[in-house]
């Protein structure tokens, strides 16, 4: 009884999770323009999304800042989460700290605070400072991804690198680097949905001359969804459905 119950429990919430979701797809190949009914299969949407010249040069925008958002921040987020691992310094738990912090802010003071902080500073708002923005509030998520790799290590692969005579840069180039290589990816899918995702800092940070996709969608959807929006969204749906299966082929092939 306390399993059947349990099973639809999980039916429950996966399918109202999944539903809209399955709503956008249908509408993204439905040739009724508002989704309203049923009236055949189509790929029209596709096609006028692609000669969307806004639309797309947001698109193009948004994955310049992600890919290098993400880029950028898992290398740094690897590196620091190595030296808060490994090392013992002054002011450690300070930092680690701030990081804590930085990840509970809510991002509308985020935003106001990188914003003013440019402005002092006099940098353009648009692609550096949108830049500048994501690597900021991505940077602690990307060392916690890896600290909890990190932290799941066993020492003893350490000292015996130590022991066989490896020196320091040897140690992490041939151990610890491979063994964290799950978690940098994790940590780049992870900063690429947030930097995709965000709404709130980027419209804070961004200037009228540079316009990225989450942006782009909320000033289109005020007046209505458009079929374009719809096609646009499966397109970035189907991509993530790659990429969750990418990332379990490789944690098949690093466990083996």
């Amino acid at each position: 009884m306390m399993k059947r119950f349990q099973g639809l429990y999980y039916a429950f919430v996966y399918f109202f999770l999944y539903l809209p979701i399955v709503v956008l797809v249908v509408n993204a190949v439905n040739s009724n323009r508002y989704g309203l009914k049923w009236d055949g299969f189509t790929l029209k949407w596709f096609s006028a999304m692609l000669q969307n010249d806004g639309l797309m040069e947001a698109a193009g925008n948004s994955m310049l800042i992600a890919v290098s958002s993400a880029t950028l921040v898992t290398a740094l987020g690897g590196i620091s989460a190595v030296v808060l691992y490994l090392y013992r310094f002054r002011g450690r738990k300070i930092i680690s700290g701030l990081l804590m912090i930085m990840m509970m802010i809510p991002d509308i003071i985020l935003a106001i605070a990188m914003l003013v902080l440019f402005i002092l500073m006099g940098v353009p708002l648009g692609f550096w400072s949108l830049l500048l923005a994501h690597i900021t509030f991505c940077l602690p998520f990307s060392v916690v991804t890896v600290m909890s790799r990190l932290q799941g290590l066993d020492p003893s692969l350490l000292d015996a690198a130590r022991d066989l005579g490896a020196s320091e840069s040897q140690t992490m180039k041939r151990v610890v680097f491979p063994l964290l290589r799950p978690a940098l990816f994790g940590s780049w899918l992870l900063c690429f949905t947030l930097s995709v995702d965000d709404v709130i800092v980027s419209s804070f940070v961004t200037g009228p001359s540079f316009d990225v996709l989450p942006l782009k969608i909320f000033s289109m959807v005020k007046v209505g969804v458009k079929p374009e929006v719809n096609a646009l969204a499966a397109v970035f749906i189907l991509g993530s459905i790659l990429l969750v299966i990418l990332s379990q082929f490789l944690t098949k092939e690093q466990q083996k």
